[in-house]
């Protein structure tokens, strides 16, 4: 039966939902690294052109320091991307947070003990009858 009007959402559990912002997430990380591999390449060879074609800066190869700084910037990268991410990626974000929920909540729960212990109830409630 067709209806119109309102579409019917797909429903997706939260698991699938952070599966797919994690997937998302890896895509334009990926995406990123591989604009900043073409862009590198491309810089490159224009530091080379205007090195040696328009021979700015002609009596020292300049071009050479700059690409090697740049190429180690991309290695950087790439190793964030690649390596980084799967020790610190969404397994242990998830595990970071979880532990320190539970040290908050022990924190609230001492400092709770602590006010019941220096404030007991029955003192208050005498008080007030007073």
């Amino acid at each position: 039966m067709l209806s119109f009007g309102k579409k019917k959402e797909p429903s997706i559990d939260l698991e699938q939902h952070e599966l797919l912002e994690n997937a998302q997430k890896r895509i334009k990380q990926k995406k990123r690294l591989f604009t900043h591999l073409v862009i590198f390449l491309i810089g490159s060879v224009f530091l080379v052109l205007i090195n040696k074609i328009l021979k700015y800066g002609e009596d020292y190869d300049w071009f050479l320091w700059a690409i090697l700084l740049w190429s180690f910037l991309f290695v950087l990268h790439a190793f964030n991307v690649f390596v980084t991410q799967k020790f610190m990626g969404q397994e242990w974000e998830r595990k970071q947070r979880e532990r320190l929920v539970a040290k908050q909540k022990q924190r609230i729960s001492e400092i709770q003990k602590e006010i019941e212990t220096d404030f007991p109830l029955s003192k208050v409630n005498k008080k007030k009858e007073l």
